[in-house]
């Protein structure tokens, strides 16, 4: 029992470091936008869907 303990102890320390020595996600490169996903393209349709109504 104490064995399980101290493994699991020491799994999540080295999973802690290892999470913090990678980049946050936002800092990694995006694939490319598809129109439904990008927000200024989206926001610009709207404009142009109430400008146009």
């Amino acid at each position: 029992m104490v064995l399980a303990a101290a493994t699991a102890v020491v799994y999540l320390v080295f999973w802690m470091l290892e999470r913090r020595s990678q980049p946050p996600s936002s800092d990694l490169p995006r694939g490319p936008v598809g129109p439904d996903d990008d927000d200024d393209f989206l926001r610009e349709l709207d404009r142009r869907r109430r400008h146009d109504s």
